[in-house]
C-alpha cells in the first residue's frame, strides 16, 4: 500500500506531501489543477520513462518519494533478488531524483539503484489505468495480453516462449546453410582467401608488441652503445685514473689495514668489499652489453615489413593477433560447415521440423486452455458490465488460429454488440469514449481479484460517463477497494462521494508563479468541493445541500 507520496518541483507542483490510507481515495479539482502531474510523479517514482520537461521551470532538478508498507510475498521476493531490504517497520522507500540535464538518481531504501529496479518493484506495488489504456482497448494486439492474465498457466506461455524461439532460430540457421550455389561458391573463394592469408602471416599472439619494442631499439643504437662504454669506462677506468671497481677495493685494503686499531670500521669494510664485488659483476654485464649491442640494419628492414603486414591485416581482421587469429577460425569453421553443407542442411531440417512440432503442439494446448479461459472470461465482463448500467451489451472473445508466432497461434479480439439483435463487432468500430471506461474498468474488475498488486490508481477512467453510470463505477471502484487501497482522479461528483478520503487539486498564483496544493479534505471541506464539481464555480444552498445528501447516502452503503 502507498502511505506516502513526496513531490517536489513536478511541473506546477514546488512541494507536496500527501498521505494516503486504505481503502478507496479520491482526488478531485478544477482542469489543470494539476491532477495529471501527481500521476506523473507516481510514474517517474516508479522508474517508467521521465523527461527534463518535468523539471519545475526555474528549479535546479525535481525528487520524488513513495512509501509503502504492507508488502506482499512476490514484492519481498523480488526485493531480495535485487539485493535490497526493507526499513526495520518493514516499509519501502523509492525515491527518484530527475536532474535539470535529464540525468536521473534512484534510491531503494537509502541504497543506489538502478531505474529498472525501481521498474520492476513497481511492477509488482501499483497498476496504474488511464485514460490511454481504455484507448488501448482498440487495439487487438493488447487483447490477448487481458485474456492471458485470466488465469492460463505462465509456465504453459514460457514452454512455447522457449520452443518457439529456438525454431526460429533454427530457420534462420537453415536459411545461411541453404543459400544458392553461386552464392555459395563466392562465400567460400572469399573464406578460403582470407584464410590462406592470414595461415600465411604466421601470426603469433605478442608478436607485434615484440617487433615494435625490438624496432625501439635498433633506432636508438647508437645513443645505447654511448651509454654503455661511458659506463663501462666509469666502472673500469684506465691508464690515468682508476675506475670506480679498482678505486671501492683500494678503500676497502686502507680500511682493513687499520681495522686492528680501530675495531668498529671492520663493518663498514665489509659492506664497501661487498659493494665492490657487486660493482665488478655489474661491470662484467656492461662489458659483455657493448659487444651485443650490433645491430644488422637489415634486421630492421625486416622488422619494418612484418610490423606494415600486420597493420595490413588488422585493417580486415582485427587490431591484435587474438582478433585476427579469432577471425581465422571463424573462416574455417564456416568453409568446414558449407563444405559439409549437405550433412548440415539435413540435421536443421529434422531439428526445425522437431522444434516446429513442438510448437504447433505446445501452441494447441495454449489455444485449448485460452479458449475456455475466454468463455469464462467474456461470462464475468458481461456481468461487471451489466452492472455498470450496459446491461445490452453483448461481449465476446473471437479467437482465431493464426501462424504461430511468439504468443501462440491465437488471434484475440474482443468484441461487443452494443444493441440487441446486432452482430458483435470490434471495439474500434462500436465502443465510445464512455463504454471504453467501463469495459475497461469491467475487466480491470474481472482481472483484480488474480492481481496481488495492492495499490490500483485509476486516472479519469470515468471520460464520458454520467448519470447512474457514474454512480455504479463509483460502487464499482469502493467494491474493489475493499482489501485493498484504490487511489482514483475524477471529475464526477458521484463518485468522489464515495470515497473513503479525498484529496483536493488547487491551483493558484504567487508573484507571478504557479502552484499547486494538495488538501486532504474533512467533512466539510468535503461538501464545498463536491458542490463545486456539482454546479461549478456558483455553489448554492441547493448544490451544498446536494452534496451533503451524495455524502450521507455514500456513508450509509
Amino acid at each position: 500500500m502507498l502511505n506516502q507520496l513526496y513531490i517536489e518541483n513536478i511541473a506546477v507542483i514546488e512541494k507536496a506531501t500527501i498521505d494516503f490510507g486504505t481503502g478507496f481515495n479520491v482526488l478531485t479539482g478544477e482542469t489543470g489543477a494539476g491532477k495529471s502531474m501527481i500521476i506523473d510523479a507516481i510514474h517517474a517514482v516508479l522508474g517508467q520513462r521521465t523527461s527534463r520537461e518535468l523539471v519545475r521551470t526555474g528549479a535546479r532538478g525535481a525528487f520524488v518519494s513513495a512509501s509503502f508498507s504492507d508488502l506482499n510475498a512476490q514484492v519481498q521476493k523480488k526485493l531480495e533478488q535485487l539485493g535490497f531490504s526493507t526499513e526495520d517497520d518493514g516499509t519501502l522507500l523509492l525515491q527518484r531524483e530527475i536532474r535539470e540535464d535529464g540525468r536521473t538518481v534512484c534510491r531503494i531504501g537509502a541504497r543506489p539503484a538502478s531505474v529498472s529496479a525501481l521498474k520492476e518493484l513497481g511492477a509488482l506495488l501499483i497498476n496504474i489505468h488511464g485514460q490511454h489504456e481504455s484507448y488501448g482497448l482498440l487495439s487487438p494486439e493488447n487483447h490477448l495480453r487481458y485474456l492471458d492474465r485470466t488465469g492460463v498457466p505462465q509456465q504453459l506461455r514460457r514452454e512455447y516462449r522457449t520452443v518457439y524461439v529456438q525454431w526460429k532460430e533454427l530457420q534462420k540457421q537453415l536459411a545461411a546453410v541453404n543459400m544458392g550455389e553461386s552464392e555459395k561458391a563466392r562465400r567460400m573463394d572469399l573464406l578460403t582467401y582470407q584464410a590462406e592469408e592470414l595461415e600465411a602471416a604466421q601470426i603469433q599472439p605478442g608478436e607485434q608488441q615484440e617487433l615494435q619494442n625490438r624496432r625501439l631499439r635498433i633506432r636508438n643504437s647508437g645513443k645505447i652503445t654511448e651509454a654503455l662504454q661511458q659506463a663501462d669506462a666509469l666502472l673500469s677506468g684506465g691508464e690515468e685514473a682508476p675506475g670506480a671497481c679498482a678505486a671501492v677495493l683500494d678503500a676497502v685494503k686502507l680500511l682493513s689495514g687499520v681495522v686492528d686499531v680501530m675495531p668498529e670500521l671492520s663493518t663498514l669494510a665489509g659492506r664497501l668489499e661487498s659493494l665492490g664485488y657487486d660493482l665488478q659483476d655489474c661491470m662484467e654485464e656492461v662489458s659483455s652489453q657493448c659487444g651485443e649491442n650490433d645491430f644488422d640494419p637489415q634486421e630492421l628492414d625486416d622488422i619494418e615489413e612484418r610490423l606494415n603486414l600486420y597493420y595490413h591485416l588488422s585493417l580486415k581482421y582485427g587490431e591484435t593477433e587474438e582478433e585476427m587469429l579469432q577471425y581465422l577460425e571463424k573462416c574455417r569453421k564456416e568453409l568446414d560447415s558449407m563444405q559439409h553443407s549437405d550433412e548440415e542442411l539435413e540435421r536443421l531440417h529434422k531439428e526445425s521440423t522437431e522444434a516446429e512440432k513442438a510448437v504447433r503442439r505446445l501452441g494447441t494446448q495454449l489455444s485449448s486452455v485460452r479458449r475456455k479461459a475466454a468463455a469464462g472470461f467474456a461470462k464475468q465482463v458481461r456481468s461487471e458490465l451489466s452492472y455498470l448500467d450496459m446491461p445490452g451489451v453483448v461481449f465476446t472473445v473471437q479467437q482465431e488460429p493464426c501462424e504461430p508466432c511468439q504468443t501462440g497461434c491465437d488471434a484475440v479480439q474482443f468484441l461487443i454488440s452494443a444493441n440487441p439483435g446486432e452482430p458483435a463487432r470490434p471495439l474500434a468500430k462500436i465502443a465510445s469514449g464512455g463504454e471504453l471506461s467501463r469495459i475497461l474498468l469491467a475487466i480491470q474488475s474481472v482481472l483484480s481479484g488474480r492481481d496481488s498488486v495492492g495499490t490500483l490508481i485509476f486516472d479519469e477512467v470515468d471520460t464520458g460517463v454520467s448519470g447512474s453510470a457514474a454512480q455504479k463505477i463509483g460502487q464499482k471502484l469502493r467494491q474493489t477497494a475493499q482489501g485493498r487501497q484504490v487511489l482514483c482522479v475524477t471529475h464526477l461528483a458521484q463518485i468522489a462521494a464515495l470515497g473513503d478520503r479525498q484529496y483536493k487539486i488547487e491551483k493558484h498564483t504567487e508573484s507571478g508563479r504557479t502552484f499547486t496544493q494538495v488538501t486532504l479534505l474533512d467533512h466539510e471541506g468535503r461538501r464545498q468541493e463536491l458542490a463545486r464539481i456539482i454546479g461549478g464555480t456558483q455553489i448554492t444552498p441547493l448544490t451544498l445541500q446536494n452534496a451533503e445528501e451524495m455524502l450521507q447516502l455514500a456513508a450509509a452503503q
